[in-house]
């Protein structure tokens, strides 16, 4: 099989096409024929040995992925050769197939394609987590987005939409604004790029206030990090909630006057390890999520296709802030 592997540290254009024997699943464990794997931001910083998991090389990047079921292990039931299904493996989906564990594996219903299925765990699954379990989202709440055109970004705009809140969208230009319109935002503020000095920083903290109205934000969801945080957590409601999910700016320093003078909580939101310590809920909140796509109320956007031998174009886009909604790798 063809598989598009990291053999070194190294960015996206170090990826090497490699052609190896396919993979046999061991106990417990399922052979799955990839259709599509999407992309993520742990896979642009994974390959730089910058992420909390550094697997052993070499490896293939893309942790979420979509296929049918080729082979089963010893010891695995409910599941059947030929069941079409989505899997989160934190990596190995760039591949024209995977070994997965069993229990890291969900139904794709009939009538959702693979690049839809491959879009949905890690975006909507860290949203649904992050804005249910640590932001306790209700309707009515006024909530603001960092980085809100991104596959992350327009999972928080459909979910909060779902929800009942009031969604603002901030993002990078005009193009990505329209589409933050389209998925359902409520206003949009358009940043610049950083750094910023205290004045420009000023100037987006009140950009903020000015859309989420005058009590603020009940919850920041902030994708990116870097100087847009603290921006934000200025333009936070009594007792908001200031979500941590990414930092593709940059890992922000917040003056934490702020968080007293706003009695607001600050929390990280990390699917990944909540996937692990509480999998009862995370399938859950993943049944959820194929009952608001079947209503409707969420879609995956998929902004772009590349085919395998092209994966690392698919990372730099990606890593180089262009994508808007997600990147789909396919393997037809």
């Amino acid at each position: 099989m063809k598989t598009l592997r990291s053999h070194a540290i190294g960015g996206p254009d170090a990826l090497i096409l490699d052609d190896i024997a396919d993979p046999v699943p061991g106990k417990g464990q399922v052979l799955v024929k990839v259709h599509a794997c999407s992309i993520n931001f742990p896979d642009t910083l994974m390959i730089r040995d910058m992420y909390q998991f550094k697997p052993e090389r070499p490896y293939a990047p893309g942790g979420e992925l979509a296929g049918v079921i080729e082979a089963l292990g010893e010891g695995v039931t409910g599941w059947n050769i030929g069941d079409r299904v989505i899997a989160s493996t934190g990596h190995g989906g760039l591949a024209e197939k995977v070994v997965a564990e069993a229990h890291r594996l969900f139904p794709l219903p009939e009538g959702v394609s693979f690049e839809t299925g491959a879009s949905l765990l890690m975006t909507y699954g860290t949203t649904i987590h992050g804005l249910k379990d640590r932001g306790h989202i209700k309707a009515g709440d006024v909530l603001l987005i960092l980085g809100a055109a991104g596959g992350v970004g327009i999972s928080a705009i459909e979910l909060g939409k779902a929800y009942g809140a009031r969604v603002i969208a901030a993002v990078s230009s005009e193009e990505k604004a329209a589409v933050a319109r389209e998925c359902g935002a409520d206003d949009v503020v358009i940043y610049g790029r950083p750094p910023f000095d205290k004045a420009q920083s000023k100037a987006l903290a009140e950009q903020f206030k000015t859309a989420c109205g005058p009590n603020g934000a009940n919850i920041v969801y902030d994708i990116v990090g870097g100087d847009y945080s603290e921006p934000a957590v200025r333009a936070i409601a009594w007792e908001g909630k200031f979500l941590v999910v990414g930092f593709p700016a940059g890992i922000a320093r917040l003056p934490l006057n702020l968080t007293l003078l706003k009695s607001c909580d600050v929390c990280g939101v990390f699917w990944g390890a909540f996937t692990v310590r509480e999998p009862k809920k995370n399938a859950a909140h993943i049944a959820e999520l194929f009952e608001l796509l079947k209503a409707g109320k969420i879609a995956p956007r998929v902004s772009a296709r590349f085919p395998l031998a092209e994966g690392g174009k698919a990372i730099a886009m990606l890593e180089n802030r262009q994508a808007v909604g997600k990147v789909v790798v396919t393997m037809d």
